[in-house]
This record gives structure tokens, sequence and C-alpha cells, in this order.
């Protein structure tokens, strides 16, 4: 049941734009699956989906290989403008403080980069923690994230 929830999600998200879970929720329901929002949670972190900009401050939930392309230097230097409010670091540890609901998209943005530096993120609602090794990149880092941001 879960195999077939999740590509019903995917197929779902690549055709409308979702905002909230309980408008994943619903639109399950509407192709008769029956779920509940506690699960709905559970597949969205499952299946790894991010959410990504689709103007006026909207945000719409995407898979991330679905949104890979989305990730050019001009589409994330906006996405930073957009969503990141400050940058500060202590050691080898960054933290990206960005609007509500925004620190997915923008850790992901992170990640894609790729940069040998960032071990990795770990992103809630409105925080990024960026973790870099070894500790003497992390200025570097720090000045990367803001050019992106222009803080």
């Amino acid at each position: 049941m879960k195999s077939v929830r999740h590509a019903m999600i995917k197929n779902i998200i690549e055709r409308e734009e979702i905002e909230t879970q309980e408008e994943l929720a619903a639109a399950l329901r509407e192709h008769k699956i029956k779920v509940t929002q506690a699960t709905v949670s559970r597949d969205i972190k499952e299946m790894m989906l991010i959410k990504v900009p689709v103007g006026d401050g909207r945000y719409r939930y995407a898979s991330p290989l679905q949104e890979s392309v989305l990730f050019s230097r001009e589409r994330i230097s906006r996405l930073f403008r957009d969503s990141v409010t400050s940058i500060d670091a202590s050691e080898n540890i960054i933290v990206v403080k960005t609007l509500p609901g925004g620190a997915n998209t923008v850790a992901s943005a992170i990640d894609y980069a790729k940069w040998p530096e960032v071990i990795g993120t770990v992103a809630g609602d409105d925080n990024i923690i960026v973790v870099v090794k070894p500790k003497e990149a992390t200025p570097d880092i720090v000045a990367k994230l803001k050019d992106l941001s222009t803080l």
C-alpha cells in the first residue's frame, strides 16, 4: 500500500501545486487513498520531498530529483535573496536563518552545490545547520553563502 501511495504522491505533486500536507492528504483522498496527516508527514520525509518557490511568496512540494534542474546559479541566488535572513558561524558550524518554511529548500540548494568542504546540512522550518570540514574552510563557505544571498 505504501508504494502505491508514494507513486500517487509523486504523480500528484508533478501535476498540481500542493502547498501543505493537508492539501496533499485531500488530493490522495480524492484518488480513493485513505490517509491521515501523520501518514502524509511520514511519506514526505521518506520521499525526501522539498518545497520550492512558485512565486508570490508561495511554495509547493516537489521531488528533489524533479527539481534538480531548478538549481542554476541564478535561481539559487534568487532563492537565497528571497529566503535567507542571516548567516553566522562558530567553529565548523554555520547557521543559516530563513523565512518560515524556507529552510528545506535552501538546504537542498546548499546540498546540490556539492561543495567538498560541506559535510551536510540539517534543516528545520526556518534554520539550517551547515557542517563544514575542515573548520578552517568555514569562512570561505560563509563568504560563498553570503555572496549568494547578498547579505
